[in-house]
């Protein structure tokens, strides 16, 4: 007689054991069906085919014959009528739902729109500190009054030095065969 195979902590277990669990469906999965029934809801095609709908009901049980008609108009076309409030009573819902998980992403975005503005106002003001002190230095160095243009204009040639040494140096490496 064969014995049954050691349990180890060392692997995990398979589906078949006594531990195993039923998927659960994903919230994801659903919060992505109800926006998709709120998108749905809201379209034109949606207003006709419910309105297409309706007329067909309508007309099929006013003016077929009594033997196949199948909600009475004497009644106020009460299937009809439960069938519409039934739809409603899972669209309101289901909308609501995909608002909620809209806000929840919105709440997101302005969350991290706020973390990119102040980091931008950070870099922004690292940046006008760095042209203060470049100001002072240059003031300290020529001793005179540094203005916005003369500090452009020791910007641009400091560019045009660096292009130069770039250029040179991408003309000094050789070129990698094809």
């Amino acid at each position: 007689m064969a014995r049954p195979p050691k349990v180890t902590l060392e692997a995990p277990r398979g589906r078949g054991g006594m531990l195993s669990r039923t998927p659960q469906p994903s919230r994801d999965r659903f919060g992505r069906f109800t926006e998709w029934i709120a998108r749905a809801m809201g379209t034109p095609m949606f207003l006709l085919l419910l309105s297409l709908f309706c007329l067909v009901w309508l007309a099929w049980n006013t003016l077929m014959p009594p033997h196949l008609r199948f909600d009475s108009a004497a009644n106020g076309f009460t299937a009809l009528t439960l069938m519409l409030s039934l739809q409603a009573s899972y669209a309101a819902p289901l909308i609501l739902l995909a608002q909620n998980r809209q806000d929840d992403r919105d709440r997101v975005q302005i969350e991290q729109d706020r973390q990119r503005a102040e980091r931008n106002l950070a870099d922004t003001e690292y940046l006008a500190r760095e042209i203060v002190a470049l100001r002072m230095a240059l003031t300290e160095a020529t001793e005179e009054v540094v203005t916005r243009d003369v500090l452009r204009q020791e910007l641009k040639a400091l560019m045009e030095k660096l292009d130069e040494r770039g250029a040179s140096a991408a003309g000094a490496q050789p070129s990698s065969p094809s």
